[in-house]
């Protein structure tokens, strides 16, 4: 027994051979790390090309799936590749904005950080990985800069969202005008002012959504989403799937005018004799308002203090946006708790 320990696989005799030869079979059949660099590049990519399609749909539940997919995936590397650094940052920055209303949320060890002042560093590493940046790139670094201090203010932390402006500004000329502005809405202590209201969360989400789009046309020729659609093609899924889906729609449209119908008639049973009104006209559930106005004014945000008059801190109280659904990152328990991202 000694001697087996001890001893090579020559040594051990006839056995050890044949212990010798299972082991040159298993070495060989494991991939090599070339292998394996390819397969995590792939899991990657189709982990955050599902972020992104949740995102997109405001699905809040598979979002948090692949989202613990993704971090696992990410916090695997010891460093990140060059040529995943891009996918890696999209990734964080989508996870970030999805909590970005919670503020008991921390993705960093300094927990005054919120998870949008989080998002806009991910932003700023994503910028410089763009060949070139877009008017979409400065449109959301803006965005994100006005609802971080919109959270705070909305959540009445009138003195963090002072002290995080100081943080957000450099002293350059080009920040000054939305730096003043906000500034000053920061002391009136209104979170429904016109700019909060227009430069709103729901505009920032729309704005991000816009941006991924080209990343998810290109992520569709991925090995693993051809590899699954082929299989789900094969097997007839595509199609059952697609009728549970329209049959499901179906039944919600079905019990949202069956209980607007009972709350209608509810309303006019409960109206004294004489009183009776017409029921009032509800919009369709699926139509938007028109945003025309809110993007022409994102376009001359740059210029606010020559728009002064329509962004004057006039209160005009309105319901607040609702919120959506690299370094090794620590989640805080309550990132697990959270909204629908719509």
């Amino acid at each position: 027994m000694a001697a087996v320990a001890g001893g090579s696989p020559v040594e051990a005799g006839g056995g050890g051979g044949g212990s010798s030869s299972s082991s040159a079979a298993a070495a060989a059949a494991a991939p090599p790390a070339e292998a394996e660099a390819v397969a995590a590049d792939w899991m990657l990519e189709f982990a955050c090309y599902c972020l992104c399609r949740h995102f997109g749909e405001g699905r809040a539940a598979p979002f948090r799936r692949w989202r613990a997919v993704a971090q696992a995936l990410i916090d695997g590397f010891s460093k990140i590749p060059t040529h995943q650094k891009k996918m890696v940052y999209l990734c964080q920055l989508l996870i970030r904005i999805a909590e970005g209303k919670n503020l008991e949320c921390h993705f960093e060890n300094e927990e005054r950080m919120s998870p949008l002042e989080s998002a806009l560093s991910f932003w700023t590493l994503l910028e410089r990985e763009e060949i070139k940046l877009e008017k979409l790139h400065g449109d959301i670094r803006r965005l994100i800069q006005i609802q971080i201090v919109a959270v705070h203010m909305e959540n009445g932390y009138f003195k963090e969202a002072a002290e995080v402006l100081e943080r957000l500004f450099t002293d350059s000329e080009s920040d000054k005008p939305l730096r003043v502005k906000l500034a000053s809405i920061i002391k009136s202590k209104d979170p429904y002012v016109p700019l909060l209201q227009t430069f709103s969360y729901d505009l920032l989400t729309s704005k991000i959504k816009s941006y991924i789009e080209p990343f998810m046309k290109r992520t569709e020729t991925n090995f693993l989403i051809q590899a699954a659609t082929k299989h789900v093609e094969s097997k007839g899924l595509g199609a059952t799937a697609l009728q549970n889906k329209t049959m499901n729609e179906n039944d919600k449209r079905n019990l949202e005018t069956n209980q607007r119908s009972m709350e209608e008639q509810q309303s006019i049973t409960d109206q004294p004799p004489g009183g009776i009104k017409k029921p009032t006209v509800r919009p369709h559930p699926g139509r938007k308002p028109r945003v025309s106005s809110v993007l022409q004014s994102l376009n001359s945000l740059q210029n606010v203090e020559k728009h002064g008059d329509a962004l004057a801190c006039g209160r005009r109280r309105q319901v607040p946006c609702q919120p959506v659904a690299g370094k090794h990152t620590h989640f805080h328990q309550s990132c697990f708790q959270h909204q629908d991202l719509n």
